[in-house]
C-alpha cells in the first residue's frame, strides 16, 4: 500500500463512528474529530467516495446512514445530529427550526447518487435515493429547468465563498450579521419559496448545480448541462457565474466555483477549453498546488484562516474537492500533462502534510482541520480511470 493510501485508511479508520438512537443504527465517518463530529450530508458522500478504495461496505454503511436520517419525502438535511443536538450558541448559527432537531433544515449540494454509484452500485434501483433527489427538485428547481437554488451560502458547501459577498453584503457567513440572515430564514422555516417571495436573494450556485448534474446522470436522468449554461454561462469572459435573483449589479469574483462545469462530461469541448484556459493561467489558477479557491488577482483572495475572530472558508486556499472536479474535466479533455501535474502535485501534498482541511496554493502547507476525511478523496488522482467513476457511459 502506498503512503498516500496508509494515510488515507488511517484516518478514515480513525474518524468512523458507529452506535444507536431511538432504534436507528447509524455509521459514518467524522469529518475532523477534533473539530467536526456531527454528520454532514456532502462530506459523508466524498467519504463514502473515498472508502471504495478500501472497503466498500463502509461506502454503503456510510451512504445508507445518510439515507436512514431522511424525511419521509426523501429530504436530508446537510448535517445530521446522531449523538446530540445542537446546543448553545451554536445553535444561533445552525439551520435548525428547533434546538432539539434531529437534522438541519437546509441542503449542501445533492452527491448521493454521485457517491452510490461510484462505491455502491445503481442509485436507480435504491427507491430512497430516487426519492432524496426528486425531494431536492420538486423543492429548490424554481424556474423548472432542472437547476437547483440555494437560499444561504452555507448551502453551497462554500461558505464564505467571495462570490456571495455582492450577494449577501453583510449577511454573508463568517460576518457577524450571518446570524440574522439564518434567525430570518428560521422564522420562515428555511422554505425558499417564502424567501423569494420576500425579495431576499435565492442563488443558482455553480458548483452546487455542477455535482447536482453529475448525480441526475448516474440516476439516468437527463442532463442539466444546456440548463446551466443557459442560465450560468457568461459568453465574453468564457466563465460560470452564479444566477441571482433578485439580479444584482455588482461584479461576482471570479472563484474555482466558476471552473467546475469542467467535470460535467457532456460540457461542450469549445467551452470546456476556455475554461481550462483560466485554470492553467499561472496568474490566475495554475499554481503549485492547484487550483486556488479563488484567482490570484481578485482583491478578495486571501489565505488567512480567521478575520475579526470567525472563520471564513473558501477565500483562497485549495481544497481537494474542488480539485477534483476539474481535475476530472481536464483528463476528459485530453490535457494528459496538466492532469498528471495536478495529480502529482496533490497526491504528493497530502502524503507530506497529511489529510488537512485544505492546503496553501503556493506552498502546498496544510491548514485548517487536521485528519479531515475528505481529502481522501486525492486517491482518486492515482489513476486516471477514475475521472469518469460514477457517470454511466452513454450507449
Amino acid at each position: 500500500m502506498s503512503e498516500l493510501a496508509e494515510r488515507c485508511r488511517r484516518v478514515l479508520e480513525g474518524s468512523w463512528n458507529s452506535g444507536e438512537r431511538d432504534g436507528v443504527s447509524f455509521a459514518y465517518t467524522r469529518p475532523s474529530p477534533g473539530r467536526y463530529r456531527w454528520q454532514w450530508y456532502w462530506d459523508s458522500c466524498f467519504a463514502a467516495m473515498a472508502w471504495r478504495h478500501f472497503d466498500p461496505a463502509r461506502s454503503r454503511a456510510e451512504l445508507e446512514t445518510l439515507l436512514a436520517a431522511a424525511r419521509p419525502d426523501g429530504f436530508i438535511g446537510h448535517t445530521i445530529f446522531w449523538e446530540h443536538p445542537v446546543s448553545g450558541s451554536r445553535a444561533l448559527f445552525y439551520n435548525v427550526i428547533h434546538r432539539d432537531d434531529f437534522m438541519t433544515a437546509t441542503i449542501q449540494p445533492p452527491a448521493m447518487a454521485l457517491a452510490w454509484q461510484m462505491a455502491v452500485g445503481d442509485p436507480a434501483r435504491e427507491p430512497r435515493i430516487v426519492a432524496h433527489h426528486e425531494a431536492i427538485t420538486a423543492q429548490r428547481d424554481l424556474e423548472g429547468d432542472g437547476l437547483v437554488w440555494l437560499l444561504q451560502p452555507d448551502e453551497s458547501g462554500l461558505d464564505a465563498s467571495p462570490q456571495f459577498d455582492p450577494i449577501w453584503g453583510q449577511r454573508a457567513q463568517g460576518l457577524p450579521e450571518f446570524v440574522e440572515l439564518v434567525r430570518h430564514n428560521r422564522e420562515r422555516e428555511f422554505r425558499i419559496e417564502a424567501v423569494r417571495a420576500d425579495g431576499d436573494p435565492v442563488v443558482c450556485e455553480v458548483m452546487t448545480n455542477v455535482i447536482h448534474g453529475l448525480s441526475r446522470l448516474a440516476l439516468g436522468l437527463p442532463s442539466i448541462t444546456p440548463a446551466l449554461i443557459a442560465r450560468c454561462y457568461d459568453e465574453p469572459s468564457g466563465l460560470f457565474l452564479p444566477a441571482v435573483m433578485p439580479a444584482i449589479s455588482s461584479r461576482i469574483p471570479v472563484t474555482v466555483a466558476a471552473l467546475t462545469p469542467l467535470a460535467l462530461p457532456d460540457l461542450p469541448d469549445e467551452i470546456g477549453h476556455r475554461l481550462a484556459e483560466y485554470l492553467f493561467d499561472e496568474h490566475r489558477f495554475w499554481t503549485e498546488v492547484p487550483a486556488p479557491s479563488v484567482a490570484l488577482g481578485e482583491p478578495s483572495f486571501s489565505l488567512q484562516e480567521h478575520f475579526d475572530g470567525l472563520r471564513r472558508y473558501w477565500r483562497g486556499p485549495t481544497w481537494i474537492n474542488s480539485a477534483w472536479l476539474l481535475w476530472r474535466g481536464i483528463v476528459r479533455l485530453g490535457y494528459e500533462e496538466q492532469a498528471a501535474k495536478l495529480a502529482r502535485a496533490l497526491t504528493s501534498t497530502v502524503e507530506r502534510e497529511g489529510l488537512r482541511e485544505f492546503y496553501g496554493p503556493h506552498d502546498g502547507r496544510g491548514m485548517g482541520a487536521e485528519d479531515f476525511a475528505w481529502s481522501a478523496l486525492a486517491l482518486e488522482f492515482l489513476d486516471p480511470a477514475n475521472a469518469g467513476a460514477g457517470v454511466p457511459k452513454r450507449p
